[in-house]
């Protein structure tokens, strides 16, 4: 008997890694995607929903979106020398073909999952404003989310500061209460995503299965790697997709519990997301924090996703 596809809810802020980590959502079978939510994080969010109905057009995406909130206590943070003005600069993606729904993300977000026969699972691959602001409003709810798998933090170090990843910094409060939630949480960070890259030689592979989808994640893998190159990078680090990927080929990741909590002061330390690696403060795990990968089967994900559209 095959097995029911996974219910997921995208929440992200596209953003080339999250249009990579979308196209998976899409292509991939085991995932039923039930709703499209925007946040703040890699453009304002003007841009980042404009992108993620753009990323929706391309992979025709049938679902509801709805625009997201700006961080609680912070301003926005976009980054467009990481992604450009655009937030997702190098490729030629289609134009929307439908509008956000009259309705605040987090209300979107409430009405699928009561609404899903079979509880949900969040994939937040921006800043986590959407989810605290859902668990906030609607505690209800929480036990009818499967799982949280969401990419931010990172135990060793961070990205945008020695201590925070990105993610987590534009919105540390949001960050505490989600990881505070009680709601199993997969955290693709730092330590498993600068793993998880996609070489030159893998954008060749990608273009040369042909069709618009792959000409297009091809050109944004292309123009995404400009950035890292500068940084002395042999590859591209496709730090949202591990989300999704965790969720349908887990055989790929290696991870451990362990109880993770996020600093929301601290002179050097906002954002940062501490691991209790050696279980000092004796709590029971909140995260499975994912370390390991096996990069060229991360890299065949990609290149057998993209062979969903081939023909288009």
């Amino acid at each position: 008997m095959s097995k029911q596809p996974i219910p997921v809810l995208l929440d992200g802020d596209p953003g080339h890694d999250d249009a990579m980590a979308w196209m998976l959502a899409a292509a991939s079978p085991a995932l039923k995607i039930l709703s499209v939510t925007s946040c703040s994080g890699n453009q304002t969010i003007e841009k980042t929903t404009y992108n993620a109905l753009r990323v929706m057009a391309l992979l025709g995406i049938n679902a509801p979106m709805a625009m997201g909130g700006t961080p609680m206590l912070g301003k926005e943070m976009p980054v467009p020398a990481v992604h450009g003005a655009s937030g997702l600069d190098g490729a030629d993606l289609p134009e929307p073909k439908q509008a956000p729904v009259d309705l605040p993300a987090v209300e979107l977000m409430a009405q699928v999952i009561r609404s899903s026969p079979d509880p949900v699972t969040i994939v937040p691959t921006g800043p986590l404003t959407n989810v605290a602001a859902l668990f906030a409003a609607h505690p209800e709810l929480k036990s009818r989310v499967e799982r949280i798998s969401l990419m931010g933090g990172g135990i060793a170090h961070g990205n945008w500061t020695p201590a925070a990843e990105f993610n987590i910094l534009v919105d540390p409060e949001a960050a505490d209460m989600v990881y505070r939630s009680g709601v199993p949480i997969v955290m693709a960070g730092l330590d498993v995503t600068e793993k998880a890259m996609l070489m030159p030689s893998d954008f060749d592979r990608i273009r040369a299965v042909g069709g618009k989808v792959s000409t297009v994640i091809a050109d944004l893998l292309e123009f995404f790697f400009q950035f890292h190159k500068s940084l002395g990078y042999p590859g591209c680090t496709i730090h949202d997709a591990v989300a999704v990927a965790y969720l349908y080929a887990p055989e790929l990741f290696t991870g451990t519990d362990m109880y993770v909590a996020v600093e929301t002061g601290g002179r050097y330390t906002r954002g940062a997301t501490i691991g209790d690696v050696h279980n000092l403060w004796g709590k029971a795990p909140n995260a499975h924090v994912l370390t390991g990968v096996d990069r060229e089967g991360f890299a065949d994900l990609f290149v057998e996703a993209v062979s969903h559209w081939k023909e288009d």
